[in-house]
């Protein structure tokens, strides 16, 4: 595998991701939907994904970016597991809409179990981090570049809604409103 097919399949790799948050979004923002504590633990291990997969993107393919992205991964899956474990139980529930009859969390179980193969796989390609060091930032790509700066507005985006969501303290389980929008309002 060369670096530029390296770069393109982690630029649309970032694109997968990106696409997972935003439809998180779409759920929290249009459908009011908001998110659990395990749920913005889940985002954290896409963003986590997100980081490595921008770090190959940005600075060519390196295998401690695909470590970090299998750190990642690993403690997304987990997270979500105990979600689904949680709610499993007879009599238990669920938390959010299902969407094609699964929860956000059994679809996070799948995508993190997707990326630990996908990103196992691309690390058996040893062409791949050649000439890493000589080539330019995003490897002259604008899938490469479109792809990190959806990502980073994605993750900034994800620091900011849980900010007010949560507010500087712990998020309420199950949450009901922003946190820290009520708190500002309640001041006034």
């Amino acid at each position: 595998m060369t670096p530029e097919l390296s770069r393109t399949l982690n630029a649309l790799g970032t694109l997968a991701v990106s696409l997972v948050l935003v439809l998180a979004y779409f759920y929290q923002l249009k459908l009011y939907e908001l998110p659990c504590p395990l749920c913005l633990l889940q985002r954290v291990g896409f963003v986590s994904v997100g980081v490595g997969l921008g770090l190959n993107l940005l600075y060519g393919a390196r295998a401690r970016h695909y470590a970090l992205m299998l750190l990642g991964a690993l403690f997304g899956v987990s997270v979500a597991v105990r979600q689904i474990l949680l709610h499993i139980v007879p009599g238990t529930g669920h938390y959010g809409s299902p969407v094609l009859g699964l929860h956000y969390y059994t679809w996070a179980a799948i995508c993190f179990f997707l990326i630990l193969l996908g990103t196992s796989i691309m690390l058996m390609f040893e062409k791949q981090y050649e000439n890493g060091s000589t080539e330019q930032r995003f490897g002259g790509s604008t899938l490469a570049k479109v792809a990190f700066f959806i990502m980073l507005g994605l993750a900034a985006l994800n620091a900011v809604s849980t900010l007010i969501e949560c507010g500087p303290t712990v998020c309420a389980d199950p949450p009901t409103s922003y946190k820290l929008i009520d708190e500002l309002g309640n001041n006034n």
